[in-house]
Parts: structure tokens; sequence; C-alpha cells
């Protein structure tokens, strides 16, 4: 990956790809989930920590079997089946693996030692090559760096992605030797031993190979990338949400939209952001890890962070929502306006060009053009409330703390610096002056010049 990130935590779709594997095992109901980890491996701790899985560090990467055989160390006086994935397999699916044990463990025909997932690649070049005999039953695994130029041409490849009984697992897996070219113990060297004490293999083609794809580089990771986007529109589109160009639509894996809203180009959605129904998302908008209501229009090239949106609310366009930000039901947000961890109340207006920071803003209050808190005096933040009904006019200014009254007006241009009460107006405006006259002698003073 030519990364300091360990590779598995790379994000696909949003969380990062050893998340996806996890989510197929927790989704299945798995005993026991052990994760091996080695470089960076307390970043990977931290990143899932909460999850109900165990960890086991791999201090020397002496290859898969050697991961095998750290891992069956947490699985000690374990008998069942053992499933082994790959954290760097992010788009395998639940209907895969069901497939798959459900091969292993199919009534009426001989146990296999070991059930596992192969496909066919056009181009097969870096995996290990799947060896039949002539009646079809596989009969070795050969990494890459190990075929001979008759075993290279060979298409169908390992998916790295097996099933077997631990009892199996333990009795074989020291038995795996590293006589090959890179000098490392290859958990696919179990084939051959099973097959040599008269143990059968069973495989499951995967029919898309995409799903098996081992990512190991930044191409393959954005290839991953869109293939679960993919995904995740159709799924969407499918449960009546309308996203009208999906592959110029960003959206994470774990976010949820409701029926009928509309979703257009360029829109990008992560986190775990929650959109209810009816609403409509335009171009160029982007909304992380907030909650919009029904109903809700968000308008072009509007951001959203961290917030929340309520019903028949209306944002931008060019509307900032910063983190910890509620905009109140039927309220708008308009052009050039910059919101940040301030709630906004229900059918309030701040229609153009204002900042509004560390504010309570009552309802039906409307704030004019260019009307800014003042919430920063250069060492902390102070709060600014505005009352249900109060008027702000354009290029006003409110020194934080402050609290504007009930029903209250600020005349346009005013400096706000003490408590207005409810009801009253208030102005600081120097008197107008008119010098008549004034243009003309000035121009006339220049043409002498």
């Amino acid at each position: 990956m030519k990364s300091n990130i360990p590779k598995v935590l790379h994000r696909v779709a949003g969380p990062p790809m050893l998340f996806f594997p996890i989510n197929v095992l927790k989704t299945l109901k798995a005993g026991r989930v052990v994760v091996v980890i080695g470089f960076g491996a307390e970043e990977v701790r931290a990143a899932f920590k909460g999850e109900c899985v165990s960890f086991c560090v791999q201090e020397e990467q002496l290859g898969t079997g050697h991961a095998v055989m750290v891992a069956l160390k947490e699985l000690k006086g374990f008998e069942g089946d053992v499933l082994i994935l790959s954290g760097d397999v992010p788009l395998i699916t639940i209907e895969t693996v069901t497939a798959l044990i459900g091969l292993h463990r199919k009534p009426g025909r001989r146990k296999a030692s070991l059930t596992l997932v192969t496909t066919v690649l056009e181009d097969p070049n870096g995996y290990g090559r799947i060896v039949r005999d002539d009646l079809g039953d596989i009969v070795r695994i050969v990494e890459d760096k190990d075929c001979s130029p008759l075993q290279k041409k060979i298409r169908e490849v390992n998916a790295g992605i097996y099933l077997a009984s631990a009892k199996f697992l333990n009795e074989n897996i020291k038995r795996i030797g590293k006589n090959n070219a890179q000098g490392e113990y290859y958990l696919p060297d179990l084939v051959e031993l099973a097959v040599s004490e008269g143990g059968g293999i069973d495989a499951l083609v995967a029919a898309e190979p995409i799903e098996v794809m081992g990512i190991n580089n930044r191409v393959e990771l954005a290839r991953a990338d869109a293939c679960m986007r993919r995904r995740v529109n159709e799924t969407l589109m499918l449960s009546g949400v309308t996203i009208v160009d999906p592959e110029a639509t960003y959206i994470d894996y774990g976010a949820s939209i409701g029926m009928d809203t509309v979703i257009h180009p360029g829109a990008s959605i992560s986190g775990d952001s929650l959109i209810g129904s009816r609403s409509v998302i335009e171009e160029g908008s982007r909304i992380d890890s907030s909650k919009i209501g029904d109903g809700v229009v968000i308008r072009s090239y509007s951001v959203i962070e961290s917030s929340e949106v309520k019903s028949k609310a209306a944002i931008g366009p060019f509307a900032h929502l910063r983190p910890g930000s509620v905009v109140g039901e039927g309220a708008h947000i308009g052009n050039f306006v910059e919101i940040k961890q301030s709630s906004i109340g229900k059918g309030s207006k701040a229609n153009h060009l204002s900042y509004i920071g560390d504010s309570i803003v009552g309802e039906d209050v409307n704030i004019g053009a260019g009307a800014i808190t003042c919430n920063y005096d250069g060492v902390e933040k102070h709060q600014t409330t505005i009352e249900d009904g109060a008027f702000i006019g354009s290029d006003s200014q409110l020194v934080a703390p402050v609290k504007v009254g009930k029903g209250a007006y600020v005349g346009s241009g005013t400096t706000v610096t003490k408590d207005v009460p409810p009801g009253a107006l208030v102005i600081t405006r120097s008197p107008e002056k008119v010098i008549e006259g004034w243009v003309k002698r000035k121009l006339k003073g220049k043409e002498k010049g």
C-alpha cells in the first residue's frame, strides 16, 4: 500500500476494510472471532475497540499458515468448524460464506477435510493456482512464485477463504513446511496434506471474482471502493430512494436514507448519516455523520457536519453547518450562511451571508443579511441568545455574551453589546449627514489637477 497506515484500516466506502469480514461473521453469529494482527497492531485494536472480537499478535509475519497457528492458540479447546477469512478481502458477501458452510456440511456426501473458495480470473497473475487431477478433484495449490510455466496458465485461483474442523487444523497446521520461494508457511499447503491422508477437498467457485479480490495497492483499493459504493447505491434504490446518477453519487456503507428521497449527482453522504423520507439532496452537497428529517431540502454545495436538520427545513445553497448545530422544523438557512454549535428554532430564517456561532436562536426569528454573532473574544467562546420572534437587521453584530429578548428589533447596522429587553428596538447608528454639491466640487478639483 506504500502507507504508514495498516492495510486493513484503509477505508472502503467509509469503514476500514477489516470491518466487512468481521461484519459478515457477526451477521452469521459466529461463536468466536479472532483477529490476527501484526504491523500497526495497536492502531487496529483501537479502531475495533468495543467489537466482540479477540486479537492475537503475529510477532513475525511468516505467512498465512503461521497466522493460523497463532490464532489456533486462542481457540484452544474449541471443537467446531473454523472459518478462515482475510482482512484485506472486504467484498466477501454473507451469501458466499453461507454457501461455503452449506457445501462443507452438506448431508449425504463424504465430509471434506477442507472446503475452500476459488474463482476464475482472466489474468491470474499473483494468485495461487488450483491444480486438479483428471477427475477434476483438487490435489494442491501452487503459489504464483512457485508455479511452473504450465501451471501459470491455470486460471482457477485460490481466494484464501477456508473452512475446516478445528481438529483437522490442529493436527495438520504444524506439518506445513516453508520450502518455497518466500520461505513462509503457506496455508494452502493444507490441501496437499489433506489429500495425502485421503481426505476430500471441496471448493465453492465464486461467480464474481471481484468479491474475493484481495487489496494490495491503491488501484485495487479504488476498485473495491467503487464496487462497495455500487452495492450501497443499488440497495438504496431498490428500497425506494432515487439516485439520479449512481456513478457520481458517494454514499457510505451504513448511511440510512428514507423512501422517496432524491439525491442528485456529486452528493456525498458519509459516516452514520440518517436521512428521512421525501427529502432532496442537491448536487455537490456533503453530509457527514448527520441526521436529516423528512421533507428537507439541502440545496447545492452545502456542507453539513455532525449536525441535525429537522423536517421541512431548507439549507443552502452554499451553506455550512459545523458540528453541533441543530436546525429546527421549517427553518431556512440560506446562501453562504455558516452555523456553528448553535440551535435554530422552528420557522426561523437566516437567508443570506450570516454567521451564527455558539448561539440559541428561538422560533420565528428573522436574521438579516450580513448579521453575525461575535462569539469569540480572543480567549474564550461566549453564547448569544435570540428569543422567539426577534428581528435582527442586516449587517448587525451581536457581541456575546448577549441576549435579544422576545419580539425585540435590532436595527440594521447595529452593534449590540448589552441585553435587549423583549419588544424593544435597539439601534446604534450615527446620524446621517448629507453634503449637497460635494461630488461636483470633488470632480472639479480633480479636473484642475
